[in-house]
């Protein structure tokens, strides 16, 4: 059985993993903690990476803890080692590099988007998927190709993650557990739905249009949004 420690540290998001592979329960072990800025506001890089400085040791001794394991049981290390915030991606790769040298220990660094892929991948057992890879800072129809993923299809300006994430910062919305789901939980209490653009352009889409219509709404009708499907609910 191979075992790896991955870090995965590139947002405000930070989680320490610990993973076989094995075919049945692979996710030995995945401590995390998510730094929380105030409601209206965003992370900022160097805060964020001040958080992964305070937090991630700490992460580190809980993943081995519940793994029931010490380092000599670890077989090879990971790092996210992008995209995602610089100085964020930075803690994550410095102290996977230290932990090398202590534990004597090879490093892989892995693309912070196949990595999401490869796991999802690994846990629903599937062959070969097209994968709708969505999140803060990507929305992409993939698959595997040639040896290879590709992108055929992708936003032509900002993710759909994102824009959530902007509009729940318009709307004064925290970000614990996260500003999606806290935008959802107010948009079931609506009873109004208000048709809203959504480009669609081939493979590709585009969200900037709709926030910046939404946004507007918000700010002169004082009306609360969610995105669903082709259209946002709103709360009054």
């Amino acid at each position: 059985m191979v075992v790896v420690l991955g870090i995965e540290g590139s947002a405000n998001k930070l989680g320490v993993g610990i993973v076989s592979d094995q075919t049945k329960n692979p996710v030995i072990s995945n401590p995390r903690h998510t730094y929380i800025t105030p409601p209206g506001t965003g992370f900022l890089p160097r805060e964020t990476a001040e958080h992964h400085r305070k937090h991630i040791m700490r992460l580190i001794k809980e993943a081995l803890e519940e793994a029931k394991m010490s380092p000599k049981d670890i077989d090879a290390l990971a790092y996210t080692k992008g995209p995602g915030m610089g100085g964020p991606l930075q803690v994550g790769a410095l102290v996977t590099r230290t932990l090398s040298l202590l534990w004597k220990k090879p490093v892989v660094g892995v693309n912070h988007c196949i990595g999401h892929i490869e796991m999802g991948r690994r846990l629903t057992e599937a062959k070969d998927p097209i994968v709708l890879y969505v999140s803060g800072g990507n929305t992409q129809v993939i698959a595997y190709s040639m040896k290879r993923y590709r992108i055929f299809g992708e936003t032509i300006d900002i993710a759909v993650g994102n824009t959530l994430d902007r509009f729940a910062r318009v709307i004064g919305l925290s970000n614990d557990p996260s500003p999606g789901y806290n935008i959802e939980q107010c948009a079931k209490k609506g009873n109004k739905l208000i048709d809203l653009p959504f480009v669609v352009k081939g493979m590709d889409v585009s969200f900037s249009g709709l926030l910046a219509n939404v946004t507007k709404i918000a700010k002169t009708d004082h009306r609360i949004f969610v995105f669903r499907c082709k259209k946002l609910y709103s709360l009054c």
